[in-house]
C-alpha cells in the first residue's frame, strides 16, 4: 500500500507542478492530495513536501488548520469551474454531464464551508 501512495503523491505533485504553468489545471488540489499520500506513505517525501519553498508554507497552514488564502480558493475555484465547464461542454454522455457539475458543487462546498480561510498579514 506504501508503495501505491508514493506513485499517486509522486503523479500529484507532478500534476500540481505542471498546473503553475497550466491554465485549466489546479495545482492545489493535487498538491494536497500529494501531502495525504506520502503522510501515510513516506515521511520522508512528506517532510520534503512540506519545506518546499515554493508551496511548503501553503501546505503546512493547511495541515495546521489554519486553511488556504481567499486567494487561493478563488483561483482554485475559478479553474476547477472553467475546466468542469468546458468538459461538460465537450463531453457527450448525459451521466458525465451530471456526474460533473454535482462533483464541483461538492469541492465547492468543501472549500468555502469546511475549509478556514487563512488571514494573510497587512502589508
Amino acid at each position: 500500500m506504501k508503495i501505491f501512495l508514493i506513485l499517486v503523491g509522486c503523479l500529484a505533485v507532478a500534476l500540481g507542478v505542471l498546473g503553475i504553468f497550466l491554465p485549466l489545471l489546479p495545482t492545489t488540489p493535487f498538491l494536497l492530495l500529494a501531502s495525504a499520500c506520502f503522510a501515510r506513505g513516506s515521511t520522508r517525501l512528506h517532510h520534503w513536501l512540506l519545506t518546499n519553498q515554493m508551496f511548503g508554507k501553503y501546505l503546512r497552514d493547511y495541515e495546521d488548520g489554519k486553511g488556504i488564502p481567499l486567494r487561493g480558493k478563488v483561483w482554485t475555484l475559478v479553474f476547477m469551474w472553467a475546466s468542469l465547464g468546458y468538459s461538460m461542454w465537450r463531453v457527450n454522455k448525459p451521466w458525465l454531464q451530471i456526474m460533473l457539475p454535482l462533483i464541483g458543487i461538492c469541492v465547492t462546498v468543501y472549500l468555502t464551508r469546511f475549509v478556514p480561510t487563512l488571514r494573510l498579514p497587512a502589508k
